[in-house]
């Protein structure tokens, strides 16, 4: 791998080699568009939403209550609590460093929490408000699920965060001293055990990053060594649960907990990149590529079992029982930025791409005070909107959430929203690569001085065209490199260069190499239109049906856009006609509506998994229950004997999945049957 001559100093992820050198939070401004008003709600409201209900329910007060003596008695929430409070300030330090108006605002509260926190840090730099204590069980008694090395993950890159986006402040202090403490009690001579929740590895690495410490690598280099030798007791879901069935090297596929598995695989790429050895490197790789050929959803999610958490066998990808979680989204792109800094593959951006847009953004609320924990792709019965003043007790996909009892991800899609500027643009020796596509300026120095700044314009994702502007160049030729998205194919994506001149390109990398003049501007027109995806045969739960997707979206069936009476198990659709662009971001696809008595016995990819009957339970309100007499008949027949369901030609109207649930209680459907088997190929 080539070495990285990092020039800025506000990047949540600081590679020391790699293909690419990703341009920080000072180099990139998003500036309009999609994400520019997500990330607007995410400063303006969600920091601020976080902040309160972790007061609330005595988050933020475990920390004093340990101070004073009164945790065993006075402690809230579960073992992990004190993470998201970590993970809240590594936002807030984000947002505070990528030139936000309420930079002053934030840095007073980072200041506040962090002297809630820095009295609770033991002296030999243990900080954990769930163990140690008196009346509390003792230090790493419970590796397993005590997730002390993850809280201590999670100081660790909020630490970071201050550092490198406001300064060598107190919390980066506390969160040296905390990975000291890790490097004392689990290094040589140590615990020669592991977390059960993978996330002090790649906290580490980004701390050596940050400080040139060599023996924060060390300890994350060993960690993720051990995993996999049985350190950790057998649960009851088996040791892949916690990846500790097998070492990393000699794992196929990710499989078992989704973040876990992903949290292992980003810091098991961060070990990789900084200690040059591709056979570990490789063995990431191997296992993304199984994942994501057999074990990821059509909007990137990852894990299929509600129970726990994990992803499941091989094409086993039921759309009502996607548990698809939000960390798990977050997690992938996080391993995803790695790889594509370690390779320069844009297939590492185009799955981020899918994940970023059709399950991060899905989370939050339009309003961004309410979220998605799970993210089902069919949801079959009207959900009951939470109590807004009251931690909702399980991941239902019915409607979003205020808050959770486990809120880790509220906290995820925050830091992750606060950071995106950080994911879009990368360079090298040669050039600048746009890899995520967003009105944004983007200002960095190339290797002997260069100096390079661009503006970026587009309509993304609701339409196709990208047009980068040159605003600085040096005298000399350099590359500027755009992303093809994979959806992109067929014919319809092209180039057009600053002399005018258009050409087609394909999915992959797209380079223009000229001496660039100030005012130049280069092209890229994307053929951003809905289109039927099929799925692979092999994921019984959904064959018989067909999906859209307009570029990067994936689209759904609402009930709130069908007539009176009809919920989403009525909707057919037929993929011999090509759907087309409706009003207000919509597409309207050609179909038809069951009847409504008929709707559930016509019904393909009926697909509630025997394992998690007890989820699908406790996902199921009871007032929504379909009455007896419109169920009533025994559900399967001959086949020469099966009844042909009533159904009228209908419009079906589809909407982005991102944007489900912001109208009320509904059902929603992704994977629609067809009025007759789909015969375009599966969808990449």
């Amino acid at each position: 791998m080539r070495e990285n001559t990092t020039r800025s100093a506000v990047l949540p992820v600081a590679p020391s080699r790699g293909r690419l050198r990703p341009l920080g939070l000072d180099e990139v401004t998003v500036t309009g568009g999609f994400w520019a008003r997500r990330r607007q709600t995410n400063a303006t409201a969600t920091l601020d939403h976080c902040h309160d209900w972790m007061e609330r329910v005595g988050w933020t007060g475990n920390f004093r209550a340990a101070v004073e003596g009164r945790i065993q008695r006075d402690r809230r929430g579960r073992e992990f609590a004190d993470s998201d409070v970590y993970k809240l300030i590594e936002a807030m330090a984000w947002e505070a460093g990528s030139g936000s108006g309420f930079a002053a605002e934030l840095d007073a509260r980072i200041a506040a929490l962090t002297d809630t926190i820095a009295p609770a840090q033991e002296p030999d730099g243990y900080l954990d408000t769930a163990f140690g204590r008196p009346g509390q069980q003792p230090r790493y008694s419970d590796l397993e699920w005590g997730h002390e090395l993850y809280c201590h993950g999670h100081l660790i890159q909020a630490g970071v965060a201050q550092m490198r986006a406001r300064g060598d402040g107190e919390l980066a202090k506390i969160a040296r001293r905390a990975a000291d403490h890790v490097c004392t009690a689990f290094g040589p001579g140590g615990i020669e055990r592991v977390c059960g929740h993978p996330e002090i590895e790649t906290a580490l690495v980004e701390l050596a990053r940050a400080t040139g410490e060599q023996r924060y690598l060390d300890q994350a280099a060993l960690f993720v060594e051990r995993r996999g030798r049985h350190t950790l007791a057998e649960p009851e879901f088996g040791r892949a649960y916690y990846q500790d069935d097998m070492p990393v090297r000699e794992a196929a596929v990710l499989r078992g907990h989704a973040v876990r598995a992903l949290y292992l695989a980003a810091g098991a790429v961060d070990v990789a990149v900084e200690t040059d050895d591709d056979a570990l490197l490789a063995a990431v790789v191997r296992q993304w590529e199984a994942a994501v050929a057999r074990r990821t959803y059509l909007t990137g999610g990852m894990g299929s079992h509600h129970r726990d958490e994990s992803f499941g066998d091989d094409f086993v990808l039921p759309p009502d029982r996607a548990y698809s979680e939000t960390c798990a989204a977050v997690a992938s792109v996080m391993l995803n930025w790695r790889l594509l800094l370690a390779t320069g593959e844009p297939r590492y951006a185009d799955l981020a791409e899918r994940t970023l847009f059709n399950v991060v953004a899905t989370s939050p609320s339009e309003d961004g005070r309410t979220f998605f924990y799970a993210n089902t792709l069919h949801r079959r019965r009207r959900g009951t909107a939470p109590a807004a003043d009251a931690q909702s007790p399980r991941a239902d996909s019915g409607l979003r959430a205020p808050w959770f009892a486990v809120s880790c991800c509220p906290t995820n899609v925050a830091r992750t929203l606060a950071l995106l500027p950080a994911y879009l643009a990368t360079a090298d020796d040669d050039g600048v690569q746009l890899h995520q596509y967003a009105d944004a300026e983007l200002a960095t120095s190339l290797t002997g001085g260069r100096d390079v700044a661009l503006t970026v314009r587009t309509d993304y994702p609701s339409g196709g065209s990208v047009a980068v502007r040159i605003d600085r160049s040096p005298e000399r030729p350099w590359t500027l490199s755009l992303r093809v998205p994979a959806w992109a194919t067929g014919a319809g994506a092209r180039l057009v260069d600053p002399d005018g001149v258009s050409r087609a390109v394909t999915p992959g990398t797209v380079a223009v190499t000229r001496r660039f003049r100030p005012g130049d501007e280069i092209r890229l027109e994307l053929p951003v239109a809905p289109r039927w995806i099929a799925p692979d045969p092999r994921i019984d739960a959904v064959r018989g049906t067909a999906a859209v997707q307009r570029g990067p979206l994936v689209y759904c069936a609402e009930s709130v856009d069908l007539p009176p009476g009809h919920e989403v198990d009525s909707v057919r659709v037929n993929p011999s006609v090509q759907p087309q662009d409706g009003p207000d971001g919509t597409v309207v696809a050609s179909g038809a509506l069951v009847a409504a008595s008929n709707a559930r016995a016509a019904e393909p990819g009926r697909s509630g998994s025997p394992g998690d009957s007890a989820d699908a339970d406790a996902t199921a309100d009871a007032d929504t229950h379909t009455p007896a007499d419109a169920d009533a008949r025994w559900p399967y027949a001959a086949l020469d004997e099966a009844a042909v369901p009533d159904a009228e030609r209908a419009d079906i109207v589809l909407v982005p999945y991102y944007s489900w649930a912001n109208r009320g209680p509904s059902t929603m459907r992704v994977w629609l049957p067809t009025t007759r088997p789909p015969t375009a190929p599966p969808g990449r």
